[in-house]
């Protein structure tokens, strides 16, 4: 672990009174994103990923451009002892954390009876268990803390609109990611915690280059800008949702899926395997 400290920025407007915010998968896409958004709103920041130098040099640049101060942990979330270290790190009241934002996370090309069980295990590792891990940490040190104004920290989970589908394992582990949100949400608002689930649709990141799908066969209208995103996340959030869905058109496709028999929508999700979402 290390860390770069400047001065603190006073632009923009924090979360709801929220400071220290830890993002997991920081460097890239929707997470990094969140980490500029958020430090351009004055928010410390900890930024976790898997690679080492990439951190280092997005907390520098972060820091030098907002003026916050940004602190690094390289793990991999797929690994239980990484996931347990990031937990202790939430966990230290020494210098809490008010904002976790567990954002890390990454889908499988292949079938399911094809794909290696350990990539499948450690999808769900990643998907699930660390989300799972990392919130209890959270809660357990925010439920601890007084409650002062009333809010005592926020959790926000990214899912995907692929929750509220029949689509194979990354849909199964977004749909208890959501369900997970929705039920936190309710159960800790009274404790001055908001919990939001948020789920995109196709967003203009590296994360199906990562899956290696290069040319993803969604049409235009349904890709998002992740900058955007996140504003509309944080909306949301501020605003007390439990669920957050960004743009009409998602809301309409998530309201429609829950409408759909199950039969149809497997039937569906074999005609669009190869398209990837997020």
């Amino acid at each position: 672990m290390s860390s770069v400290k400047t001065h603190r920025s006073a632009a923009g407007q924090r979360v709801r009174g929220l400071g220290t915010a830890l993002i997991t998968g920081a460097t890239a896409g929707i997470g990094y994103r969140f980490a500029e958004e958020l430090a351009d709103r004055g928010h410390d920041l900890i930024l976790v990923a898997r690679d080492q130098d990439r951190l280092a040099q997005v907390a520098a640049e972060l820091a030098e451009r907002f003026g916050v101060r940004t602190e690094v942990l390289a793990a991999d979330l797929s690994d239980r002892d990484a996931v347990d270290r990031v937990a202790a790190r939430i966990a230290d009241e020494a210098d809490p954390v008010e904002l976790l934002i567990n954002n890390a996370g990454f889908g499988l090309k292949k079938r399911f009876e094809v794909a290696e069980l350990a990539d499948e295990q450690a999808q769900l590792d990643v998907l699930v268990v660390a989300v799972m891990r990392l919130s209890h940490a959270a809660l357990r040190s925010m439920l601890a803390r007084e409650p002062g104004s009333g809010q005592r920290g926020g959790i926000l989970n990214v899912s995907s609109v692929a929750a509220f589908i029949d689509g194979g394992t990354y849909s199964a582990a977004k749909a208890w990611v959501n369900s997970f949100s929705r039920w936190a949400a309710t159960e800790y608002a009274a404790a001055g915690i908001q919990v939001m689930a948020l789920c995109p649709g196709y967003v203009r990141t590296e994360f199906h280059q990562r899956m290696g799908i290069t040319r993803p066969g969604a049409p235009d209208f349904l890709w998002l800008e992740a900058p955007e995103l996140v504003q509309a996340a944080l909306d949301d959030f501020e605003a007390g949702r439990a669920v957050s869905v960004p743009s009409l058109r998602y809301k309409a496709i998530t309201t429609a899926a829950r409408m759909v028999p199950s039969e149809l929508q497997r039937r569906l999700t074999r005609a669009g395997r190869r398209r990837g979402r997020r």
